[in-house]
């Protein structure tokens, strides 16, 4: 695959991953509508892992205690901020990976990746998000976190699997609902965001080295480090602007994209 369009899906997945926007709609879109080549799922993945990176690096110190506190989930403690934290990220994954799964088995990732398809998505969640941030209170931080909003996150995060709906968007527009100030509301959905990434990354690797595909794997490495460092730049800034900021130009921009996309596909 040509280093341009490597470096141009990095940066197209470094930026929209953080921002409520959907990540895998616009890489899924952008061969639709140039006359590019299909970059194919592994692209996507790599990417997506690249921006694990920027999210752990970001957020290392949570991260630390999560893992610190791993072992003692093992031998059943729970004492621990990083164990407890540890514990909810697992809770919260469980509803992806198993919508996951049925949507690889039925086949359902091939058809879904449709212009049309994430032009219902962008449009409608997009408004499920404006509503969520209007009426939502900020009356709760991260570290409010609950087992019972784990699993709910978690289901809403399962919806992300639709592309066009965007994980981190549909994570922030259920945490808002739930009275998460939008700083926090976006932490929670970049913390989740890491065993998905990882499961996913796992299963990329296993087809790469199945497929003893040397030329894939070189591409998934650059497009990879490409994503790291816009990711990193694009994580920094949003996380910045949301203390000041609402959601509602990334509510515009959906709905604005969303309609032009329906009208392209029925046309």
């Amino acid at each position: 695959m040509p280093l341009f369009q490597l470096i141009l899906l990095a940066v197209i997945q470094g930026i929209t991953e953080f921002l409520p926007i959907s990540s895998s709609g616009h890489l899924i879109l952008l061969p639709q509508l140039t006359s590019l080549a299909d970059q194919g799922q592994t692209i996507d993945v790599a990417v997506h892992v690249g921006t694990l990176g920027a999210v752990i690096l970001y957020f290392r110190r949570d991260v630390a205690g999560a893992a610190a506190g791993l072992p003692r989930l093992v031998v059943g403690r729970m004492d621990t901020a990083g164990a407890r934290l540890a514990f909810l990220l697992i809770v919260a994954t469980v509803p992806a990976i198993l919508a996951g799964l049925a949507i690889k088995v039925t086949g359902l990732d091939d058809l879904m990746r449709s212009a049309l398809v994430i032009g219902v998505t962008m449009l409608v969640f997009g408004i499920v998000l404006w509503r969520a941030d209007q009426r939502g209170a900020e009356i709760k931080v991260d570290r409010d976190w609950t087992l019972r909003e784990a699993w709910v996150l978690g289901l809403w995060q399962a919806v992300a699997l639709i592309p066009g709906t965007s994980r981190s968007g549909i994570v922030i527009t259920g945490a808002r609902f739930m009275g998460y100030a939008r700083h926090d509301a976006a932490k929670l959905s970049m913390l989740m965001s890491i065993p998905v990434i990882v499961a996913s990354g796992v299963l990329l690797g296993a087809d790469v080295l199945l497929s003893d595909d040397t030329v894939v794997a070189r591409d998934a490495m650059i497009a990879a480090g490409f994503a790291f460092m816009s990711a990193l730049l694009a994580l920094a800034l949003m996380m910045r602007l949301l203390r000041t900021v609402s959601f509602t130009p990334y509510v515009v921009y959906r709905v604005v994209l969303g309609l032009g996309l329906i009208w392209w596909s029925l046309a």
